[in-house]
């Protein structure tokens, strides 16, 4: 038997929540841009890591804004998403050369937001056959590189395209 070792998601898979608040609003302000997931920070949006990735080199970008709703967004913090998600893919096509990439917002509960408070952005590589059986048998996701290999890899990257 094979065993799948991915302790990041203990948190996840337990129930355990974070600190009262919202996760994004704690995670702009931390110090340590490493230890908190962020690659890169804009003026109005930040980039940070998904903690519980569906691929290697999730992201998620994030207005630092704490709103509910993208029609809430200031149009200069929109715009500014934007932009980070057109170098976001740059950086993701350059560091795992993807069959595509997803791009998508679940705005609300109801439509699947693990967030529902705060506005932000999935941007994720994807290739042709990555959702084998062992996501749709096993209901696992396997991934080829740790959190902290990722972010380094991204970091670098995001610093390259300035």
């Amino acid at each position: 038997m094979d065993y799948l070792w991915t302790p990041w998601r203990y948190a996840y898979i337990t129930g355990e929540k974070e600190a009262q608040g919202c996760v994004f609003c704690h995670s702009k302000d931390a110090q340590d841009d490493c230890k908190a997931g962020i690659v890169h920070r804009g003026e109005r949006c930040y980039i940070c890591l998904n903690a519980f990735p569906y691929t290697s080199g999730h992201v998620m970008v994030i207005p630092y804004e704490h709103l509910d709703e993208l029609r809430k967004l200031p149009r200069e913090a929109a715009r500014e998403m934007m932009d980070l998600c057109q170098r976001t893919e740059t950086v993701l096509r350059n560091l795992y050369h993807p069959d595509g990439i997803n791009l998508g917002m679940n705005i609300g509960s109801a439509a699947g937001a693990g967030i529902a408070g705060h506005v932000h952005m999935h941007v994720l590589p994807r290739w042709i056959a990555d959702a084998n059986f062992m996501t749709v048998v096993g209901e696992t996701r396997v991934l080829p590189e740790a959190l902290d290999v990722t972010w380094e890899r991204m970091k670098n990257e995001f610093e390259k395209q300035q």
